[in-house]
């Protein structure tokens, strides 16, 4: 890391923590030759996730889609922001273990609803609703018929 002050490439860090988002590490570092003091920051290089939707276009990631989708599934459900939140977390999670650049929406909806699945029972009624396109009252009863043989 060069000086910010002189340039010079012998720097070594004092101290190393991490950052107030916690996705990043935040390092206190020292010039060997002007003795001046600077702060770096280091985060993960992520590469940009590409979502392939229902009609083959290509979109960027965005997890506010999936946030925006669970609370509306939630609304007016016993499901707290922070349970909401982590089941984002969770899900952004098992996106990144898979470790792929482009991902199908479906592959999505089908991670959200297993995790909707075990939060709320209405929810995941409610998003798989609207994810699966139900066509008519038969088609709805008959994914609770499912559900109800799975418990």
């Amino acid at each position: 890391m060069k000086c910010p002050y002189c340039s010079n490439d012998n720097t070594r860090v004092i101290d190393s923590r991490p950052a107030d988002d916690n996705a990043s590490i935040r390092r206190r570092r020292i010039c060997d030759d002007c003795n001046k003091r600077f702060t770096t920051y280091e985060k993960v290089e992520t590469i940009p996730l590409i979502i392939i939707k229902k009609d083959n276009n290509r979109e960027a990631y965005d997890r506010q889609k999936i946030e925006s989708g669970v609370l509306r599934a939630c609304h007016k459900r016993p499901v707290s922001l922070a349970q909401i939140t982590g089941l984002v977390d969770e899900v952004e999670n098992d996106i990144s273990q898979l470790e792929e650049k482009e991902i199908p929406s479906d592959k999505i909806g089908e991670l959200v609803m297993n995790k909707l699945k075990d939060l709320d029972a209405v929810a995941y009624v409610r998003f798989a609703s609207v994810y699966r396109e139900f066509k008519d009252v038969n088609t709805f009863m008959d994914e609770l018929k499912s559900m109800l043989k799975q418990n």
